[in-house]
């Protein structure tokens, strides 16, 4: 009965089942196997999502073939086997599925989008000139469309093609029909889209550009789902959504904009009764609290955060949340509260990863750990235990988070610099205004701008008058 709802966004042909993919799940239930399959992707880097949902549409056939993320994963999985061999069709089969039509829209950089040329995690603009991987077309981009696309009337009314639904810069107008599974996978793929062009480019630049998704997610709540398990799901999606643009609006200095979405993402998980998403947004706000100078809030939402997360079963959760709390305290000058905090983020850390770790964690390893411990240091003024930690995190960081090394880097300089280290301040903090060229963060400029000041004096020392220069010299990237 929901087929009728769903045609337009059904493929052209019909899916026939992936008996190979099936047979090699063999007795194992579709969350046992995709806890594998997440397993064999942290041991080579990579990060995919993968959950039971996602295992049973590989073997009902509506992924005919995966991206180039699970595609990796699965040969790692399945040594000696090709794509074929999984069941799969071939790639360049299923690209070019781009008959439907889509109102076609400017690109935000000039250059041209097609449904056929990209991967959901594909970022083809300025940002990221080094990536070219394909679509996976058996994934709806809806809102990866009104995420990629911007600038002047694009941005004013972003078109979500295969809904027939416009998206208008003061009013939603309600989608003809109810939404099903491929809107609340765009939505989820909407995320996941923001947060690793974050992770690679940071903020600036990207918050204006991820406001049509969000409008565009919440114009589905209004619309309603064909099924409750739907609905969770969009539910779930929009309040992520919220919380991801809230970051990108954080992490660029709109503090207020910043509150404002993160609110609207815990009343999202109040009304829905999702513990998850609500100790999602606590977190966020209590680094949002400590950021604003609201210490004293910011341990208040770590501990809100803390119940709301207790009974998910994340150690490592709850280790990032013991370090929200010890930001707090810092910023409060209790030494022994933060102290306390910090040595339960270790103990907890030290128990490792689980299943039970949401998504949007992939970010929390050893390298935040050292960094978020390093920020405490410094807050308190022990700049040589800050200067310490930092360097740890700056070394141990995946090179994928380009933004996150720039950032460790950064505090490392500004502490270097404030323990009477100019020399080595200055040198760090070249290497930050080298990162700068592929990341665009106001928090990252706003710590460096801090350390040439205190560097001034000292523009006789080694290597400081040209870290001095350079960052005088240095573009402000304008806010969008």
């Amino acid at each position: 009965m929901a087929s009728s709802t769903e045609t337009s966004s059904q493929p052209e042909r019909p899916a026939r089942p992936n008996l190979a993919f099936r047979r090699l799940r063999g007795r194992r239930s579709p969350a046992e196997f995709a806890a594998l399959v997440r397993r064999a992707a942290r041991e080579i880097g990579e990060r995919v999502s993968c959950d039971a949902r996602y295992v049973g549409r590989v073997e009902a056939g509506e992924i005919r073939c995966p991206n180039y993320a699970y595609e990796r994963v699965f040969l790692h999985m399945f040594p000696g086997r090709t794509l074929t061999d999984l069941g799969f069709a071939p790639r360049s089969s299923v690209r070019g599925r781009a008959a439907r039509t889509v109102p076609q829209a400017p690109a935000v950089f000039g250059t041209t989008e097609t449904r056929a040329s990209h991967e959901p995690y594909d970022t083809q603009d300025r940002y990221d000139p080094h990536e070219n991987d394909h679509l996976n077309h058996e994934e709806s981009d809806v809102l990866r469309r009104a995420f990629m696309t911007g600038g002047g009337a694009t941005m004013a009314a972003a078109t979500l093609g295969p809904l027939g639904l416009t998206i208008d810069a003061t009013a939603a107008v309600r989608p003809p029909r109810r939404v099903g599974t491929p809107e609340a996978a765009a939505l989820e793929e909407a995320v996941r889209s923001i947060r690793l062009l974050d992770d690679r480019h940071g903020a600036d630049g990207l918050y204006r550009r991820a406001a049509a998704p969000l409008r565009a997610a919440y114009a589905l709540l209004d619309a309603g789902a064909t099924r409750q398990t739907t609905a969770e799901r969009l539910h779930s999606g929009a309040g992520e959504l919220a919380i991801s643009v809230g970051w990108l609006a954080h992490d660029s200095g709109r503090f207020d904009d910043a509150r404002s979405h993160y609110a609207e993402a815990l009343a999202t998980a109040r009304m829905t009764g999702d513990p998850a998403l609500e100790a999602h947004a606590f977190c966020n706000t209590a680094f949002l609290a400590r950021d604003a100078g609201r210490p004293r809030e910011a341990v208040r939402a770590a501990q809100a955060a803390r119940r709301a997360a207790a009974p998910l079963g994340s150690p490592r959760l709850m280790s990032l949340l013991a370090l929200r709390e010890a930001g707090g305290w810092a910023g409060l000058a209790d030494r022994t509260g933060c102290e306390q905090a910090l040595a339960r983020a270790q103990a907890l850390f030290e128990r490792g990863r689980s299943d039970a770790d949401p998504e949007w964690m992939s970010f929390y390893g050893e390298a935040e750990l050292e960094g978020l411990e390093a920020q405490c240091w410094s807050t308190l003024g022990d700049w040589r235990r800050a200067s310490r930690h930092a360097r740890r995190a700056a070394h141990l960081q995946d090179p994928h988070f380009t933004r996150n090394i720039a950032l460790y880097t950064a505090e490392l300089a500004d502490d270097l610099a404030r323990e009477g280290r100019p020399d080595e301040a200055a040198a760090a903090g070249l290497r930050v205004l080298d990162l700068l060229t592929q990341v665009q963060s106001s928090r990252i400029q706003t710590m460096l701008a801090g350390t040439a000041r205190v560097l001034l004096p000292h523009r006789r020392t080694s290597g400081v008058s040209d870290f001095l220069d350079r960052h005088a010299a240095a573009p402000r990237p304008a806010r969008v």
